[in-house]
């Protein structure tokens, strides 16, 4: 199974372990941004094939528990 790089990203982050501030100052890489806006550029244009469409529904998801990740941390900071 091929992992994107915005997958290896997050794992790479998690892995190393974190604290509630590095999570919230936590961004992706110009590599990882410009593959996302690629694929939903071509999403929009000329399309994806299913391994790309794939690609792009996983990283929304991370995207999605990353904010929701970023939000408890920034509670935790503030009942610190």
């Amino acid at each position: 199974m091929h992992i994107s790089p915005v997958y290896s990203e997050i794992i790479d982050f998690i892995a190393a372990g974190t604290t509630p501030q590095n999570l919230v100052d936590f961004s992706p890489s110009e590599k990882a941004k410009e593959r996302m806006a690629d694929l939903i550029h071509r999403e929009k244009t000329t399309g994806l094939t299913s391994e790309e469409t794939a690609e792009l529904n996983h990283c929304l998801q991370l995207e999605h528990l990353m904010r929701l990740a970023k939000s408890r941390a920034i509670h935790y900071l503030k009942n610190e």
